[in-house]
């Protein structure tokens, strides 16, 4: 019998091993930005971060600080009782140039079950509010976008149970989505919850759907990062690069989740479009 390599004792080491060079590439030279359009994923915990402080304006700096073209939040209204919306949206569109995807029937609140999108230059194509299976109230946000940049994009933004069973539920209910709209590039984004992998994995039941799913990266607990729960796959193989979290002291402190980003390739986009 062959040992395991992904044992979480490893994972641990790795992730302490590693942690002095995260923080020295986080006070050296911020990196020229790869060419592409930037897409992040971020649970910003209901902007209560490490030190159980609710700190709105936190969560917006590091929002600001992953300059992102199309970003998804989970956890960006209060969750019971009449949602309402925790973040200044006016401010950050003003500052960052971010707008969100609009949803209907929520009068107080940013997003859908949480989920809120938010987009640079371009336009909302269609909006679908996905209510998805499971003991926890839990949803996806479809956005049919329309980039100013060029390219047609659907991005599902979604956050996962707590529970094993609902996850498969869930992963499910998104593979038969993308069976009745497989012609479009769709990238998925959210806190998928999921750490196992193998067989009962809700990751494995996304594969038919998300073939083309980049290597896992530590996200959470932010501050010393070992599970890989939010994911960003596409698809489409070939279109997304630069797959990292965004570990800055900010970000390790603002929420219990790191901010995950990618670029996507527009242009590889295009040209799979193209020989389809």
């Amino acid at each position: 019998m062959h040992a395991r390599k992904d044992n979480l004792p490893a994972s641990i080491l790795a992730s302490i091993r590693n942690r002095k060079k995260r923080l020295e590439a986080v006070l050296a030279a911020a990196k020229p930005r790869a060419e592409g359009t930037l897409i992040a994923s971020y649970n910003v915990h209901k902007c209560v971060g490490a030190d159980r402080r609710c700190d709105p304006e936190r969560t917006s700096r590091v929002i600001h600080e992953i300059g992102a073209d199309v970003i998804a939040l989970q956890e960006a209204d209060t969750r019971f009782g009449e949602r309402t919306g925790i973040l200044d949206l006016t401010r950050l569109e003003r500052e960052t140039g971010l707008i969100p995807v609009p949803v209907s029937g929520m009068s107080k609140a940013h997003g859908w079950h949480g989920n809120v999108v938010l987009f640079k230059k371009g336009l909302v194509r269609d909006v679908h509010q996905i209510k998805l299976p499971g003991l926890e109230p839990r949803g996806a946000l479809v956005a049919e976008l329309e980039l100013e940049n060029g390219g047609e994009l659907r991005i599902i933004a979604a956050h996962f149970g707590l529970l094993r069973h609902s996850r498969a539920r869930q992963a499910q209910m998104l593979v038969e989505l993308m069976a009745d709209r497989s012609e479009a590039t769709t990238v998925l984004l959210g806190d998928l919850n999921e750490w196992r992998l193998g067989d009962r994995s809700s990751l494995n039941t996304l594969q038919s759907a998300f073939e083309a799913q980049p290597p896992a990266v530590a996200s959470f607990p932010a501050r010393l990062p070992i599970l890989a729960l939010d994911r960003i796959m596409s698809n489409r193989k070939g279109v997304l690069t630069n797959v990292e979290a965004h570990d800055t002291p900010l970000a390790r402190v603002a929420s219990d989740h790191l901010p995950i980003k990618a670029v996507l390739n527009l242009k590889r986009v295009e040209e799979l479009t193209a020989t389809a």
